[in-house]
């Protein structure tokens, strides 16, 4: 779940909630004190030079967290703290700061409670911190069936919409809104044991917090991947790995793949094609029926996505891909996931675009599509949590988007100013109640006036909306849609 929409991979993106990063040119110094037996060893902190997306040299502080040697050459895999995982790398010693280097303290002896042994205690900083966006208690929380008028933002507003009673629904609890790619919208802390994709980072080791795979080569594109994904160990040491662009099958050399191409017949996903506009495909693929294609494109999808965790168990998911389609074939763009069964309104579980289609308005595509579906079910739908920070910025700018293209198409009735409830955004959206509420928050748009919620949009408002929909040209087409949903609590659909 990842955008969807990429920074270029390496550049230096500031995580939420960053702090300071150590700056300055110092120089490494080969005869500075190392550790007691001479040597840097894992958990040492200390300043690494990296190039930033400005193209300046910067210092910022990292862990070592792996050591391997290489005729001869000592390399360290260092994790850049505060900065996300994508931008580990490799370095040589040329590239550490050992004036400031910090050594790993002792570990404390592991508490007990009741006899039992704890957990022990972590590096610093190495917890998961989690930020989360409170409304102000200045600030009442905008109820769905609130009788509302509307009262103008100081002459500058353009429109301004009443919230209106609706129909009630469930009762509705507000959820806060996501500001980081570890925040937990309205989750449980403990990951669901049902068919959830959710990370449990709790159990993150030092394998896993390591990028296996160098390079894979997936048709024409070959990716560089930023995260660990559990293929086969004995094909972490290649420098390539290769997958069938059709049926993602890995081999070890492109021999084997050129082996395998004279045997793959699949010039498209397995499954059905349910929607089809121009060169764009959607294909559904049941988790149980095509199990091998499944859980290599979790394989795959692993890769690019670290805040899920893979599960070989694939038959409680349906995985739409989206392909691009060429006089060889359809190819693999991006994909989501969804559970046949969700207790909890997700309408998608995982969401990638692979890295060669980012930033092309793909990531909204399928966000789109997602919410098309739930249409097409008569339900409201939201996204598994936690949203990657890419992810979380694309449904953020897609729930604005189509929030505000509804208020910005109400016409007013009798002269009066047009009036819309939260509740009937919902329904004409799909978009669930409560992520309705945190948009309308986070865009400032919801203010209170004599017990009464108003929606005002400024100027500056309308004409960010209108700028970004003239570049959003790709759109879902309902009309391409053939798509017939199942009831997946009759377990012999499965």
């Amino acid at each position: 779940m990842a955008e969807v929409v990429s920074p270029v991979p390496g550049a230096g993106r500031r995580e939420p909630g960053e702090v300071g990063r150590a700056r300055g040119p110092p120089v490494a110094d080969p005869g500075a004190p190392l550790s007691p037996q001479g040597e840097i060893i894992e958990g040492c902190r200390l300043p690494v030079l990296r190039r930033n997306q400005d193209n300046e040299d910067e210092w910022p502080l990292a862990e070592i967290l792996s050591v391997k040697d290489i005729s001869g050459r000592k390399l360290f895999y260092v994790h850049y703290i505060d900065f996300n995982k994508r931008l580990d790398e490799w370095v040589t010693h040329e590239r550490l700061d050992l004036k400031k280097i910090q050594f790993p303290k002792k570990e404390a002896k592991t508490p007990t409670k009741n006899g039992l042994p704890g957990s022990r205690p972590g590096s610093p900083e190495r917890e998961v911190k989690r930020k989360v966006e409170v409304v102000s208690p200045a600030t009442p929380v905008p109820n769905e069936t609130a009788p509302a008028s509307v009262f103008p933002q100081n002459g500058s507003a353009r429109r301004a919409v009443a919230a209106q009673p609706g129909r009630k629904r469930k009762s509705n609890c507000l959820g806060t809104d996501e500001d980081s790619q570890d925040s937990s919208d309205g989750i449980p802390s403990a990951p669901r044991m049902t068919g959830s994709l959710v990370s449990d980072r709790s159990h993150d080791d030092i394998v896993t917090r390591m990028k296996n795979i160098e390079c894979i080569e997936l048709g024409r594109h070959r990716l560089k991947p930023w995260y660990f994904s559990p293929y086969p160990q004995e094909l972490t040491p290649l420098p390539v790995l290769y997958l069938c662009e059709f049926c993602l099958k890995y081999g070890r050399s492109l021999k084997c793949l050129q082996r395998h191409l004279t045997k793959c017949d699949l010039r498209h996903p397995p499954g059905n094609e349910i929607y089809r506009k121009g060169t764009i495909s959607f294909f559904e693929i049941d988790g149980r029926k095509n199990k091998s294609y499944s859980q290599n494109l979790c394989l795959l999808a692993k890769c690019f996505l670290d805040h899920k965790t893979l599960y070989y168990d694939t038959d409680p998911f349906l995985f739409y891909v989206m392909t691009e389609y060429d006089c060889k074939g359809f190819h693999i763009v991006g994909y989501f996931s969804k559970e046949k069964e969700s207790t909890e309104d997700y309408n998608v579980a995982c969401i990638l675009t692979l890295p060669p289609y980012q930033r092309r308005g793909y990531g909204k595509l399928l966000i789109e599509f997602s919410y098309e579906l739930s249409k097409v079910e008569g339900k409201t739908g939201t996204p598994e949590k936690p949203l990657s920070d890419l992810g979380l910025l694309s449904y953020r700018s897609y729930w604005s988007q189509t929030i505000l293209e509804i208020l910005m198409g109400l016409k007013s009735e009798s002269g009066e100013r047009p009036q819309i409830t939260i509740n009937e955004i919902s329904e004409i959206t799909s978009i669930k109640k409560e992520d309705v509420i945190s948009t309308l928050q986070y865009l400032n748009l919801i203010n209170y006036y004599k017990g009464q919620y108003i929606l005002t949009l400024s100027e500056d408002i309308v004409d960010g909306h209108e700028r970004a929909m003239l570049k959003r040209l790709l759109r879902i087409d309902s009309k391409c849609l053939h798509f017939t949903p199942k009831d997946w609590s009759k377990r012999g659909k499965w």
